[in-house]
């Protein structure tokens, strides 16, 4: 079977239309992945994620599932899409940047990592191979191998001490995933990921590693991690410019509207954030002409929906005063409502970014809905 199918390549820019697929599905890409870290989207239930927002794929995270309800759990339910009652692809991250963020209660060592729980503090170990023995139990589609991401302003010490341990970790990945052809009767397919924080010898490095691995598809990792948006740009451009055209590019974690636009023109395919839930159950809301704080007076009165361009979303049903009233009251359905438009949005603009790639005036395009989807409203 073809993982990856390059259908269309701009003229203008490094974007891209491809198909990816598995036996869950198809992807359509460029494509934006909702994460349901413990295989829950927040607030929004599997119906609607897949009938009223349309998504293709979902991303759950290996480490949160370890600790709740653990592996043992999702193994008697026959797998991660029975437990939950999903039939499409789930892609699962492999807690690298979840370890990363607990700097405090883990230790890294030749062998894996030691990471104290952030639920109870109980001791855990993850290696390499119990990575994949882990998502190869969850039942995930699409798997990623365990790295090390790096805060931004490390020194290139550690950088090059980080790498040279992240690419030993892919070799024994590699070596175990070999050990599985398929996951309850389905296809899986790893993941590398390139590291080097902000290093372009160390970037290039281990985007010619992971190139000559020859694995389905290729992430870039360690982006998005307080460094300035144009460094993020200038490291993406060049991993890009390494990565191997004929398979997907996932950059992991990215982020803004402005973001995802900006990094498909630089060639990526696939991309996943918190964001849109997150900032939506707060009262952010991002719309095709800008960025909506719900809770301001302003919209007290304003009876229009939250966004026109929208068609058939279940938020045409309700105005802009209707949700501020609810997420001033923090009325739960506030929060359902602005997370199924904010996730709406991010999947209209990647189905706009494809349609507009094929017709060749994506770069026009692209110009003109940032400056829209950067403004404050």
């Amino acid at each position: 079977m073809t993982f990856f199918k390059l259908l269309h390549q701009s003229s203008k820019s490094n974007a891209r239309v491809g198909q990816i697929k598995t036996s869950r599905g198809l992807i359509d890409t460029p494509v934006f992945m909702p994460v349901g870290t413990l295989g829950s989207v927040k607030g929004i239930n599997q119906r609607e994620l897949d009938k009223e927002i349309g998504a293709q794929i979902m991303l759950s995270n290996s480490y949160h599932l370890f600790l709740r309800p653990g592996i043992d759990i999702i193994k008697c339910a026959n797998g991660i899409h029975k437990f939950i009652n999903w039939n499409k692809p789930i892609l699962t991250d492999s807690g690298g940047y979840q370890i990363y963020s607990l700097s405090s209660n883990r230790k890294i060592s030749r062998k894996g990592v030691k990471f104290k729980s952030h639920i109870d503090g109980s001791l855990h170990e993850f290696t390499p191979e119990s990575l994949i023995d882990i998502q190869h139990g969850i039942g995930s589609d699409i798997n990623m191998v365990l790295d090390e991401c790096l805060p931004y302003n490390c020194s290139f010490s550690y950088a090059k001490e980080s790498l040279s341990l992240t690419h030993s970790w892919l070799d024994r990945s590699i070596k175990r995933n070999n050990r599985y052809k398929d996951s309850y009767d389905h296809d899986r397919f790893l993941f590398p990921i390139v590291q080097g924080a902000f290093f372009d010898d160390l970037r290039k490095q281990s985007a010619e590693y992971i190139a000559n691995c020859d694995l389905p598809g290729n992430a870039i990792g360690g982006l998005s991690v307080g460094e300035p948006v144009d460094k993020m740009y200038y490291f993406t451009d060049l991993v890009c410019s390494i990565l191997p055209k004929e398979k997907p590019r996932y950059l992991m974690g990215v982020g803004t509207p402005e973001n995802i636009l900006e990094s498909i023109s630089l060639g990526c395919d696939m991309f996943d954030c918190v964001m849109p839930t997150r900032n939506g159950r707060n009262g952010m809301l991002f719309t095709s002409n800008g960025i909506i704080n719900i809770k301001n007076e302003k919209w007290k009165k304003d009876f229009s929906p939250i966004d026109n361009q929208l068609k058939g979303c279940i938020n045409g049903n309700y105005s802009k005063a209707y949700l501020r009233h609810l997420i001033i009251n923090n009325e739960i359905l506030g929060s359902q409502i602005a997370s199924i438009h904010n996730l709406n949005f991010y999947l209209w603009l990647t189905r706009e970014s494809r349609k507009k790639i094929i017709r060749g005036n994506f770069s026009s395009w692209k110009e003109n809905m940032i400056k829209k989807v950067s403004k404050r409203l």
